[in-house]
């Protein structure tokens, strides 16, 4: 039985301050959650969050788990303005986002530097959480599963079969975030579906079939019974909607 996930991803959001008083708001709110919990502040937010959860009495028993938004594609180096895995385990990160679509997308992120990360990520024994999607010219196009598969194989290249331990993917359409058409839950768990058909051919079925997917495309409290309906969805990254504590608690306490 694969556990459910809702992660929320940050993105350029909250200073120190404010993601401590969010921390100390949500704390209580998922403390009786089976699922896990997942933030990912901004890299200078990460001390604070760790320490937040260290210094609280509910965080001794908690499931959230802190993550990072991005790393390098190397351990160190001159590489002005990244951030190293290796600082990432020395503050207590315990996973990393990697290809998230904005990162594709804005700063031209390619397929070798994402499959580079995740080999670099799980070699220091962090937990991955792994995004591919489409965007609409693609969907559009009719080639939305061709470009997911691609992703996958791409990122997964070279990676042996006993690394995947502690990885996450979410499937993100990026047709679907923020532009006003929405993906439904069959079109999410169709998708779910091709992605572990490709882990499969990959490595195989068993593998494939207990590896976390998660769906990151507008998320919302509206929407996530739904989604998390599906047999396939085994949990959300969510943005916009994981800013605020009392809509993130209201998604990690779907089922409710």
């Amino acid at each position: 039985m694969r556990k459910k996930i809702i992660a929320g991803n940050w993105k350029l959001n909250k200073t120190p301050s404010e993601a401590v008083a969010f921390m100390q708001s949500l704390m209580p709110l998922v403390s009786n959650t089976t699922n896990m919990v997942v933030v990912a502040p901004s890299f200078v937010a990460l001390p604070a969050v760790l320490q937040a959860a260290k210094d609280s009495n509910i965080a001794k028993d908690s499931n959230i788990y802190v993550a990072a938004q991005n790393m390098a594609a190397h351990e160190d180096g001159a590489y002005t303005g990244e951030v190293s895995v290796l600082a990432l385990k020395e503050l207590g990160v315990l996973s990393v986002i990697v290809g998230h679509s904005e990162r594709r997308q804005y700063y031209n992120e390619s397929d070798s530097s994402v499959n580079a990360k995740l080999k670099l990520a799980r070699k220091h024994d962090l937990g991955v959480i792994l995004c591919v999607g489409e965007n609409l010219a693609e969907r559009e196009a009719g080639q939305a599963n061709q470009v997911v598969a691609e992703q996958v194989k791409a990122a997964f290249a070279g990676v042996e079969a006993a690394l995947i331990e502690k990885l996450a993917i979410a499937y993100e359409p990026v047709w679907a975030i923020g532009t006003g058409k929405t993906a439904s839950s069959a079109d999410a768990e169709a998708m779910h579906i091709h992605i572990r058909k490709t882990l499969a051919a990959l490595y195989n079925d068993e593998l494939a079939n207990g590896l976390s997917i998660l769906y990151g495309g507008s998320v919302k409290p509206d929407n996530i019974k739904e989604l998390m309906a599906m047999p396939n969805i085994d949990g959300a990254l969510v943005g916009g909607a994981s800013l605020k504590a009392a809509d993130f608690s209201a998604l990690v306490n779907f089922d409710k």
